[in-house]
């Protein structure tokens, strides 16, 4: 009875927590996305220098601990620079630029899987290249996107876990901070397990639904 006492006692603190790792995941994502875009076309772009450019960048965020640099930012970059990034904003950052990195890479190889074929169809039509991306290239390839980025999803979903670590008080946070104040370790984790087992399940519930969306578009043309 004193555990279920307990878990009913930190259930505001799950939702609480809840809340702010739902925002800090759907403003990480949009951001995620948009970088995966700029920085893939950035890759495949013909200008030598901003193809080098944004693969060192890529290759960094890939190559680097997301821990690491959420650390960086939050305490390195004021000791450095003298600028102090609220701990949300620096959560969103490191996410974008992390997630947004391998992002960038399945946007790449996505647009690359496409037949040669369909670029010099629409050469024939006349297109101009970006007509052609616009028209062709991307909803083939946005298909191909699709699982790899709803796995994206769901990892950073996970990764939202770290953002405790610089005291943004998300469900980690939060479960941690009362476990610490009145103990029943296992009970309070257990809830917190839950809580992220209850968001991954239904963001792959969604991701699902759109896929099938998508395929359904497609054996529909």
């Amino acid at each position: 009875m004193v555990a279920i006492g307990i878990l009913f006692q930190a259930m505001p603190s799950l939702v609480q927590g809840m809340v702010v790792t739902l925002q800090v995941l759907l403003y990480s994502s949009i951001l995620a996305f948009i970088f995966s875009f700029l920085a893939g076309f950035g890759r495949l772009s013909r200008w030598r220098p901003l193809r080098w450019a944004t693969g060192a960048v890529v290759e960094f965020f890939r190559g680097t601990s997301l821990l690491v640099q959420l650390y960086w930012l939050y305490f390195a970059l004021p000791v450095l620079t003298g600028i102090n990034l609220p701990s949300g904003l620096v959560g969103i950052l490191a996410f974008t630029l992390n997630y947004g990195s391998y992002g960038s890479e399945v946007v790449r190889s996505a647009i690359l899987a496409i037949p040669r074929g369909q670029h010099e169809a629409g050469i024939a039509l006349n297109m101009t290249p970006a007509q052609r991306m616009r028209s062709i290239i991307l909803p083939q390839a946005f298909r191909i996107m699709l699982p790899s980025f709803g796995n994206l999803l769901i990892e950073m979903l996970k990764g939202t876990a770290l953002l405790s670590l610089i005291f943004i008080p998300e469900m980690t946070n939060n479960i941690i901070q009362m476990r610490n104040t009145v103990g029943h370790t296992p009970q309070l984790l257990g809830l917190l397990l839950i809580g992220y087992f209850v968001i991954g399940y239904l963001l792959t519930k969604i991701l699902r639904w759109v896929e099938n969306r998508f395929r359904t578009g497609r054996a529909a043309v």
